[in-house]
C-alpha cells in the first residue's frame, strides 16, 4: 500500500472525479425559503411561498431542465458562470476589494523582525516556493483525500504561473503552468522593486538555482534600485478600476509592441517577488500593521492580478497577496 501511495501523481485522479451534481428544484427552493424566513414577517413569508410555488410549477421547471442539459455537456455546470459573474465581470478594483493576503507563519519564533535580514531570508523563502513549484511539476505533491476518496487538486495548478488579464467588460484568466508530463512551464521569477521590474530564471540546466544564487540576484536588484531613480511603477495600474486598467494596458501596447512582450513575461512568471522598503510592526499578539501593509502597501511593487505575490519587507518579514479567482471553483 505504501508503494502504491508513493507512485500516485498529484493530478492523476482529475479526470475520474465526479461531475458537479445539479440539486433538485424542490431542494433548491426549500433552501431558498429557509434562508428567507429569518428576514420576513408572516405576511411577507406567505407571499414568498406563493411566488415560489408558482415558479416551481411554471418557469422553474423549464429552467431546471436547461440546467440538467448543461450538466450533461459540462463536468462543472456552475464554474464558468461563477467565475464570470462573481469575479471576471466585476469592475471595481479587485486588488483592493477582492485579493486575499496573509503573513508568513514562522515569525514568532524562527524569523522575528530584524533589520538587514530581508535579502538572505528572501532567497531562502523563494527557494522553498520554487521547490514546491517543482514538486507540482513532477506531480509529487500528495493527493488530498477524505479517507480513500481523492479530492480535486486543480487549485494547485493555479498557484503558480497564473495571472488575470484585464478586459473592457470582462477579465480573463491565463494559466501557463504545465506538469513535466505536459510540457514546458515558465520558470522565471519577476521581482518588483521601487517601481521597476526585473526578471531572473529560477532554473539552470534543468535544476533549481540555489539560495546563494538567488541571494546574488536579489542583492544586485536591491543595490541597483537604491542607487538609481525609481521606476514608473506600472504595477500600480493593477489596482485601478478594471475597465480603466484594461484601456491603460491597451494604450501601453499601442505605444510599443515590446510592451506586450513585457506584460506577457510578467503574466507567465512563476510568481512575483515584491521588495517593500517599509518595516511594519509585529508582535505575537498584534499582526494588524503588517497584515494591513500586505493588503494595501506600495502598489508599485504588487502585481494585483497575479495568483501569488510574495512580499518582502526590509525588516525581514514576509507575506503574500493573491488574486482570488484562480482559487475559487464551486
Amino acid at each position: 500500500m505504501e508503494n502504491q501511495s508513493a507512485e500516485e501523481r498529484t493530478f492523476q485522479y482529475q479526470d475520474s472525479l465526479p461531475s458537479l451534481p445539479v440539486p433538485s428544484l424542490e431542494e433548491s427552493l426549500k433552501k431558498y425559503l429557509e434562508s428567507v424566513k429569518p428576514f420576513a414577517n408572516e405576511e411577507e413569508y406567505k407571499k414568498t411561498e406563493e411566488i415560489v410555488q408558482k415558479f416551481q410549477n411554471g418557469l422553474g421547471e423549464k429552467l431546471h431542465q436547461k440546467l440538467l442539459e448543461r450538466a450533461k455537456r459540462k463536468r462543472n455546470w456552475l464554474e464558468e458562470w461563477w467565475q464570470n459573474v462573481v469575479y471576471l465581470e466585476v469592475r471595481i478594483p479587485s486588488q483592493l476589494n477582492g485579493n486575499f493576503a496573509g503573513i508568513a507563519s514562522h515569525f514568532e519564533h524562527y524569523w522575528p523582525p530584524k533589520a538587514g535580514t530581508a535579502l538572505e531570508r528572501g532567497s531562502i523563502s523563494l527557494w522553498h516556493n520554487m521547490n514546491f513549484w517543482q514538486l507540482l511539476r513532477k506531480e509529487k505533491v500528495p493527493v488530498d483525500k477524505v479517507g480513500t476518496t481523492p479530492l480535486d487538486m486543480n487549485q494547485f495548478r493555479m498557484l503558480f504561473n497564473t495571472c488575470k488579464v484585464p478586459g473592457i467588460t470582462r477579465d480573463s484568466l491565463r494559466n501557463y503552468f504545465r506538469t513535466e508530463r505536459e510540457g514546458h512551464s515558465p520558470s522565471h521569477i519577476v521581482v518588483l522593486c521601487r517601481g521597476r521590474v526585473f526578471v531572473f530564471d529560477g532554473m539552470h540546466k534543468g535544476c533549481l538555482i540555489t539560495p546563494p544564487e538567488i541571494l546574488r540576484q536579489l542583492t544586485y536588484i536591491r543595490n541597483k534600485c537604491h542607487s538609481e531613480p525609481d521606476g514608473p511603477g506600472i504595477a500600480a495600474l493593477t489596482s485601478e478600476e478594471r475597465t480603466r486598467w484594461a484601456k491603460a494596458r491597451e494604450y501601453l501596447i499601442s505605444l510599443d509592441p515590446e510592451n506586450l512582450t513585457i506584460l506577457e513575461k510578467i503574466q507567465s512568471s512563476l510568481m512575483i517577488y515584491s521588495m517593500e522598503d517599509s518595516s511594519p510592526h509585529l508582535t505575537p499578539e498584534d499582526y494588524s500593521q503588517v497584515t494591513e501593509m500586505i493588503l494595501i502597501g506600495d502598489p508599485t511593487v504588487r502585481w494585483g492580478d497575479k495568483s501569488y505575490n510574495l512580499i518582502s519587507f526590509s525588516n525581514g518579514l514576509f507575506g503574500c497577496n493573491c488574486d482570488e479567482p484562480p482559487y475559487c471553483f464551486p
